[in-house]
């Protein structure tokens, strides 16, 4: 499951990549004013600099360089249960599967919004839909549980 997710990563932010140029340089340029800040309804109610959009890469990169360096040392980490000697592969696994995964969808995540925002951008008058935040936020929370349930799991390997 790692290397699916270091993969959807790399695809991830290979698109990222692509949606950033076409952000800026597509068929249709971008006004010298974005709107910035929306609402909770997705009005917009606050406009800027189009560098505003390059926020999303410089973030998902940083993220994904920062985790994948973290996830160089998982000795280190701080785990939900107690390490044993015959926990420790199970559970530094598990966690090196969460970080590919978080990586996964923080990229994925940045990509979606800067596609939305780029719309939203060039169609001020459609506005801006905060559900992908609330999207992202459940299937975060949920990969998270569900990873921190499979080390109290793993915690006996003899059961």
């Amino acid at each position: 499951m790692r290397k699916t997710a270091e993969l959807l990563s790399l695809a991830a932010l290979a698109a990222l990549v692509f949606i950033t140029i076409n952000v800026f340089y597509g068929p249709h340029p971008l006004p010298g004013k974005i709107p910035v800040h929306f609402d909770g309804a997705g009005h917009v109610n606050g406009w800027g600099s189009p560098a505003t959009l390059l926020f999303f890469p410089i973030f998902a990169g940083a993220m994904y360089i920062v985790l994948t360096v973290v996830a160089r040392f998982p000795s280190t980490f701080n785990y939900p249960v107690q390490v044993t000697e015959l926990n420790r592969e199970r559970l530094e696994g598990l966690t090196l599967d969460l970080l590919a995964w978080i990586k996964a969808e923080i990229i994925l995540f940045s990509g979606w919004m800067e596609l939305a925002w780029g719309q939203a951008v060039r169609h001020p008058e459609l506005g801006f839909k905060p559900y992908p935040v609330f999207v992202f936020l459940g299937i975060l929370f949920a990969t998270i549980i569900g990873h921190i349930a499979a080390m109290f799991r793993a915690r006996n390997p003899t059961q």
